[in-house]
């Protein structure tokens, strides 16, 4: 079994740096990839309610340490509020809901997945609930909600006070809503997950993120790859191509994927790559068996070109006719 480095959070915890990312993944395979990507050695899950299969994940996670592959105090399991559930009384209702899907007692992250805050759509109405709030409508649109994100927070707050959650955080946040939530944050934010490749390397935003001491977990870390079914990238996009990938994957031995993926660990980061071929389950996690040289990290850095493929200013209008920029 792979042995898998941590990155230290400010309060001490230790969260693995690679995770199974679950997002796009057939509900059909789901259990039983969690299933044997644990017994491979993955520790550290990336879930989410928009992502529609909790409830295989938990099958999965019950399978796993029944099987005793892993004992629930090893895993690290991540979920994420959905935009539907802001405000204040919404969220523990959200979080219960994830937690019975999961079949567990707690959450060892909880993040903001999204700064947009959605009308709420109530559970028994439609789950997961989606963008559009009525998907019914002769012109289905997404319907903003006037909720202060100091809202939101407050309750998940709440969460970690009841145990239901050890730790909190944000997706997609930018440096300015950082240090706005830092500001009045009574628990700071542990962990920020942001799109992170190659081609949008966000330098500014993992320094802001060192200096508040604020863990960082890079979604995409392939780029392209999780994209092209949704026509949201193209084939010549990959990153896995360019020769200053290659050039280290030839000297070391390794795929170019292992190489995009260890750039990422290097820098400090946490990361959560999909897939869904299990041969491939192992192979993203033995990324702690070798180094790329500073000259190659500085190749592949290079490479940035700050090519966003997960922007809900471009997808929100054109797949929920709903103009949504949260970047500049």
């Amino acid at each position: 079994m792979t042995s898998i480095s941590t990155l230290r959070l400010a309060s001490g915890a230790a969260m693995p740096a690679v995770g199974m990312g679950l997002w796009k993944i057939a509900d059909s395979a789901v259990a039983e990839l969690v299933e044997q990507a644990a017994a491979v050695g993955y520790r550290h899950f990336d879930c989410a309610c928009d992502y529609g299969n909790e409830a295989e994940v938990g099958t999965g996670l019950k399978k796993a340490i029944e099987r005793g592959f892993c004992r629930r105090e090893e895993l690290w399991i991540t979920s994420k509020l959905w935009n539907t559930y802001h405000r204040h009384d919404h969220v523990r209702l959200a979080v219960q809901r994830t937690l019975q899907d999961l079949k567990l007692d707690y959450l060892d992250l909880y993040l903001i997945h999204f700064p947009i805050a959605l009308q709420y759509v109530p559970l028994e109405n439609r789950y997961p609930p989606g963008w559009f709030h009525d998907p019914a409508e002769r012109a289905p649109q997404m319907k903003f909600a006037p909720v202060p994100l100091a809202e939101t927070w407050a309750a998940l707050e709440e969460l970690v006070a009841a145990g239901l959650v050890k730790h909190i955080g944000v997706c997609n946040f930018n440096c300015a809503l950082l240090r706005d939530l830092v500001s009045y944050a009574r628990v700071r934010p542990e962990v920020l997950q942001v799109e992170l490749h190659p081609y949008l390397t966000q330098e500014k935003l993992l320094r802001f993120c060192r200096e508040a001491r604020i863990a960082v977990t890079g979604f995409s870390p392939l780029g392209a790859s999780s994209y092209l079914a949704l026509n949201m990238a193209t084939a010549d996009e990959s990153v896995l191509r360019q020769p200053a990938v290659t050039a280290a994957a030839e000297r070391l031995g390794k795929s170019p994927a292992q190489i995009v993926l260890r750039w990422a660990i290097q820098r400090g980061t946490a990361i959560v790559p999909k897939t869904s071929q299990r041969e491939r389950l192992a192979e993203n996690l033995a990324l702690f068996d070798f180094e790329l040289s500073s000259d190659e990290m500085q190749a592949i850095s290079s490479l940035d070109r700050g090519r966003r493929f997960n922007d809900p200013g471009l997808f929100c209008e054109s797949a929920f006719h709903t103009f949504c920029p949260i970047y500049e």
